[in-house]
């Protein structure tokens, strides 16, 4: 072995040999369990980002493990690009503005973008030393996975699970489509609370609002029926100030008596209560907004300002009773940040909300880790308001696979031969009474990356659904967890999978969020071209499932230690076993204690991966070899395997056993310096083409005398105490130590002593005075 180890060139090469061998290729013959993950298909938005590599390390390492242990995994590949977050990029990448384009121009353009960034983008992951098959890959924009998401759709429309309609939807101005309730963010903002006065035959009612410039949607005024204040005024006409229409004053239980004055203004649509006014007392619809966030005819003299430009023009123009400086929440959309108006459109929408106690109890029976993330979900389950909206004003995306009568309005779907099928090039199955035009609208790509495990079904001809496991950071399960278990449950009545591994965030050093702005970003493929991806998975796998991490530089250099002490413990160890064949054979005693010092890590170590504590079983691995193997089993038979005494090849073999088991036991970890090491050597041993393809050891007997020997490994430590105090160098041989008396039944362990640290004579004493350790 090369006394340096040159991470990058080692590195490159592994990654080439792995995709050349096909070593993590699944393979539908293979006898044993198969452990199937629903990989995250990252969104081709940009490079991989330091929470990707956190997450996507943290899911490696155990599809690496459960290979190991002899599961036949099956972990495919995909991207998601389409819809929102890909337009952004293209717009980005290619200086344009989708809305500035035809239809057919922005939907060639991001195909060609993809085309050219998506291997650089899939490479980042290799490079992280991902083990999926990268042979089973899919788009979510590929012509197959179009066929299957519409194919869905038209299952649930034929089931009745899918509607279209007009209604008060969630806008995003900025990006101009609607989107739905898991796609809003709550942001804290600074505002005012106006109190603006309407006229009554009783007088004035004065009504508190962060939103004057929705006066001209007004449509009701409300107020609590126990309020005593309002009590004369329900039933009767309140008039808007500046636009002048009338509106009534209506009793509800839903307002708060204590917020504001009491009296609250309804207007459609300011939020989601004045949705539910809307519907539950039938009121009238009066809409001030267009599409792109401007006022429009019905707001009169404001009409083509800003919502902001309004506000301010209509404040100026009113009589304000008092303003108060607040900081609310206010809704956003989670793409963009853009603050999000609710606007009465047409859209698509799946019907779910009847199926909320279903949802509620498969989330109760899904396996979560961490267990604490179920109440996220159930929470979020029972927060639920709207069914989901899944049309999407944009272009890239998977189109409606409908038409529409202009005349009756009749929808008419596409036959399923026709799939996948764009509405705006095809002719429709059939005429009707009037012109015939496509649907003009995407499906939100929720729809159909929430199909992922029926996606990667269609990859393989052996059975993988429902899938063994589901990894996913946190942000996400209102979005894709959910989503996934939704369409599964209407699809299929059952769970996509069986358990479900939470990821946290990567915070900077201080524990803050990383953001551009903040200038606190940390660049993977920096670290990685720094320190390597071993340094890297090692600092991710130093925190649990769900745990939050904050990036630390002494954490990768505790990373960059090991790795070298691996490095030259694999160094030392080879050159002792050039020759050596490895077999049964009796052991010395000190080979028998690092035997059973393995089999006790071996075993704690499987138990902590069985409850996907990678984290903990990493650390079982460490303390085994820096403690036990380097610390102190390489130190006792150095004189051994230099002086060729007491046995010198059960010396090599429980070296070789304990080297090969701490290599296996790190390689889910830390897979390139692993598999150098075992093509250096242990190759020619295992037969295995490459590390992670052979199986961890079994664990064997506990030594019976091994805690005689941690107490001789402790009496070392004592000596090797002493002579640091004694300004003795460690590898100055010593005529004689005393030891006291109550030592004495580790004498048969003296000549390990001797040996190890180079002492002549050991002898016990009961004197206090001539006792040494």
């Amino acid at each position: 072995m090369q006394k340096e180890r040159d991470f990058k060139k080692q590195e490159q090469k592994w990654k080439e040999y792995w995709e050349k061998e096909g070593v993590y290729r699944f393979d539908p013959q293979k006898e044993g369990e198969v452990y199937s993950i629903d990989n995250p298909p990252p969104t081709i938005s940009g490079r991989m980002h330091i929470g990707h590599s956190y997450s996507f390390g943290q899911q490696d390492m155990i599809a690496r493990y459960r290979r190991m242990r002899g599961d036949n995994v099956f972990y495919p590949f995909g991207t998601d690009d389409n819809g929102l977050a890909t337009e952004k990029l293209v717009e980005k990448e290619n200086n344009v503005r989708m809305f500035d384009m035809s239809r057919s121009e922005f939907i060639s353009l991001c195909q060609d973008t993809l085309k050219k960034i998506r291997p650089e983008f899939i490479q980042d992951w290799k490079d992280i030393a991902m083990s999926c098959d990268f042979s089973l890959n899919y788009s979510t924009i590929s012509s197959h996975v179009q066929e299957m998401s519409q194919n869905y759709f038209i299952d649930l429309y034929e089931n009745g699970r899918v509607y279209h309609k007009d209604g008060p939807t969630i806008w995003c101005p900025l990006c101009q489509t609607a989107i739905a309730q898991a796609e809003l963010e709550d942001k804290e903002k600074e505002s005012v609370f106006y109190e603006i006065e309407f006229k009554t035959e009783e007088g004035g009612l004065t009504i508190a609002t962060t939103r004057p410039e929705l006066l001209p949607a007004c449509v009701s005024v409300f107020v609590h029926p126990s309020d005593d204040r309002y009590k004369k005024l329900i039933g009767k006409k309140a008039t808007v100030p500046i636009f002048e229409q009338q509106v009534e004053i209506i009793a509800d239980e839903e307002v708060d008596m204590e917020k504001g004055t009491g009296a609250v203004m309804c207007c459609t649509f300011g939020d989601v209560t004045d949705i539910e006014w809307f519907y539950a007392h039938k009121l009238p619809l009066r809409n001030c907004l267009t599409k792109d966030g401007k006022l429009n005819e019905g707001a009169g003299k404001y009409e083509g300002l800003s919502v902001e430009e309004a506000r301010e023009r209509v404040v100026s123009d009113l009589d304000i009773v008092s303003r108060k400086e607040i900081e609310h929440t206010i809704n956003v959309h989670e793409r963009c940040g853009t603050g999000v108006e609710i606007i009465p459109t047409k859209q698509w929408f799946i019907k779910y909300l009847d199926l909320r106690e279903e949802f509620l109890r498969l989330g109760e029976e899904l396996l979560w880790i961490p267990e604490h993330f179920k109440t996220r979900y159930m929470n979020w389950v029972k927060g639920l308001r709207w069914d989901w909206c899944v049309s999407r004003q944009r272009y890239f995306g998977i189109p409606f696979p409908f038409w529409h009568c202009s005349g009756c309005e009749k929808k008419i779907v596409a036959e399923r031969s026709q799939l996948p099928v764009d509405p705006f090039s095809e002719k429709p199955p059939e005429s009707c009474c009037g012109e015939v035009l496509p649907d003009e609208n995407v499906l939100d790509t929720w729809a159909t990356s929430a199909l992922t495990p029926q996606i990667v079904q269609s990859l393989t001809e052996k059975k993988v659904f429902p899938m063994s496991l589901r990894p996913q950071a946190h942000d996400i399960i209102n979005f894709w967890l959910f989503y996934t278990l939704a369409r599964s449950k209407m699809h299929f009545d059952k769970l996509p999978w069986e358990r479900a591994t939470i990821s946290g965030f990567v915070l900077d050093e201080k524990g803050k969020k990383m953001s551009k702005s903040k200038g606190n970003v940390v660049d993977p493929q920096k670290v990685i071209s720094n320190y390597g991806a071993d340094v890297l998975r090692y600092w991710i796998s130093g925190t649990k499932f769900g745990e939050e991490a904050r990036w630390s530089e002494k954490e990768i250099n505790s990373g960059k230690r090991t790795l070298n002490k691996i490095w030259n413990a694999a160094r030392f160890s080879l050159s002792h076993l050039e020759g050596y064949s490895p077999s049964e054979r009796p052991l010395e005693v000190e080979d028998k204690w690092i035997v059973s010092k393995l089999n006790r890590t071996l075993k704690q170590y499987k138990e902590h991966f069985e409850n996907y504590d990678y984290s903990k079983a990493r650390k079982a691995v460490d303390h085994f070899f820096w403690d036990d193997f380097c610390g102190n089993y390489i130190e006792m038979i150095k004189s051994r395997l230099y002086d060729q005494k007491r046995n010198p090849d059960s010396a090599k073999q429980a070296m070789y056993d304990s080297l090969l088991g701490t290599l296996k036991m790190y390689a889910p970890f830390i897979p390139f310096i692993t598999e150098e090491i075992y093509h250096e050597y242990f190759i020619e041993f295992e037969k295995e083409k490459s590390i992670p393809l052979t199986l961890l050891p079994k664990e064997g007997d506990i030594f019976t005398e091994e805690s005689l020997m941690d107490e001789v490994v402790e009496v070392m430590s004592l000596i090797r105490k002493y002579k640091t105090e004694k300004s003795i160098p460690m590898g100055q041989r010593i005529s004689e130590i005393v030891l006291s008396k109550e030592k004495e039944h580790l004498k048969e362990y003296i000549e390990i002593i001797k040996d190890t640290l180079r002492i002549d004579n050991i002898r016990f004493t009961e004197s206090e005075t001539e006792v040494q350790i």
